[in-house]
């Protein structure tokens, strides 16, 4: 069975160093199985976080994630412009691998 992730909220507007949530969540247990990608208009997703918590390689520690079993929430802290654009959660789970 597909794992279905849904993001919250779909679209938000910030100012600079507010903090801001993105919520996904699981249909199903996939304990860490979780990355988060940035994408930006014209761009390639880039990685910013992998297996739930690990940030890649400089990806600053404003960017967190928390995770209480299907619920995965992406923060960031002190928002800058260069933040913006598209985010993506994706499972690793299970195949297919969805977002």
């Amino acid at each position: 069975e597909e794992i279905l992730l849904t993001q919250t909220p779909g679209a938000q507007s910030v100012i600079e160093g507010q903090t801001v949530s993105i919520r996904c969540k699981s249909s199903k247990l996939i304990g860490d199985d979780i990355n988060w990608y940035l994408q930006k208009p014209g761009g390639a997703p880039k990685l910013l976080i992998y297996d739930t918590t690990a940030r890649q390689s400089g990806v600053p520690d404003r960017f967190r994630v928390t995770a209480v079993q299907t619920d995965f929430t992406l923060t960031i802290s002190r928002v800058q412009s260069e933040d913006s654009g598209v985010y993506y959660c994706q499972q690793h789970n299970s195949f297919p691998f969805t977002q």
